[in-house]
């Protein structure tokens, strides 16, 4: 359970959901709601039936995703080739919740991180092709993405310093990841137009069954921008043996690629630090990302 986004009132769990349910839709209101148990950071999910998820903002800060999933996933999703999620309902403050907040229809899966994906060459020809086909969607009047603009954003924020303080847990060598970041920082940066980028393509936002990539989920970090955020999944899912395979159905230059491989690095070198104390499963994705990357970078790969 979370505390109430607003501070006071009642805590985010089955009951509140029950009572919000009952009040703004009422058709819906006989159904079973269960709490879905997650690592993420943004929102509190609930089953609602077999057929629907409640999903509530944690904070006031995700309110924007909530409002840019109800408007753009219904436009986006049609056109990509893996299953995304549907909005069905929006739902407003009340019951003494202070934040919008989304019903969806229920995409049955586990998150890859639980039930990790076993068939990885299809999973990286359909992870590229799902970004592929992302970046082909009309961007026109899209919101830019946190994680859409140059990775050498993160120079002047969190990077160096979370590479020393892994480096003290004698856990990164500093000298290879501080080589790896600064051939990052002098990498040639995007030029092209704002594109479609999920930007969150980690194990936690992708669904298997039966040991296959099914779908992809939490577009709350959707925005227009770079595509190289959206090369991080060969680095914090895929292998050596199957990167190519991603890259190929990315269609991505070399540049994109090696920025890409620049975000993994920096994104699992600092989520790593941070949460290392606090959230294991997004630390054990941080550190393989990382890992991955720092390796790939030795290799010239």
């Amino acid at each position: 359970m979370v505390d109430s986004p607003q501070g006071e009132g009642p805590a985010v769990g089955v009951p509140l959901v029950r009572r919000l349910v009952a009040a703004q839709f009422p058709r819906w209101s006989a159904l079973d709601v269960r709490e879905v148990e997650s690592a993420g950071t943004d929102h509190a999910m609930f089953r609602l039936g077999d057929e629907l998820v409640v999903r509530l903002p944690k904070a006031a800060w995700a309110v924007r995703q909530v409002e840019k999933e109800q408007r753009w996933l219904p436009r986006i999703g049609p056109h990509l080739p893996l299953a995304v999620p549907e909005p069905v309902g929006l739902g407003a403050p009340g019951e003494g919740f202070g934040l919008p907040w989304s019903v969806y229809r229920w995409i049955d899966g586990q998150d890859a991180f639980t039930a990790p994906v076993t068939d990885l060459a299809h999973a990286a020809t359909a992870l590229g092709r799902f970004g592929a086909a992302l970046r082909r969607v009309d961007a026109t009047g899209g919101p830019a993405s946190f994680r859409g603009g140059p990775v050498t954003a993160w120079e002047e924020g969190a990077m160096p310093g979370a590479i020393r303080a892994l480096a003290a847990t004698g856990d990164l060598d500093a000298d290879a990841a501080t080589d790896a970041w600064e051939r990052t920082l002098a990498l040639p940066q995007w030029r092209g137009e704002a594109v479609w980028v999920h930007a969150d393509l980690l194990p936690g936002n992708l669904l298997t069954r039966d040991g296959r990539l099914h779908a992809v989920i939490d577009f709350g970090g959707l925005g227009t921008g770079d595509p190289a955020c959206d090369m991080m999944a060969a680095w914090s899912l895929l292998t050596a043996g199957t990167r190519p395979l991603f890259r190929e159905a990315a269609e991505v230059d070399d540049a994109t690629w090696a920025r890409g491989r620049g975000w993994a690095l920096c994104w699992g070198v600092v989520t790593e630090d941070h949460y290392r104390s606090t959230n294991p499963v997004l630390a054990a994705v941080a550190r393989r990302t990382r890992t991955e990357a720092l390796a790939d970078h030795l290799a010239g790969g």
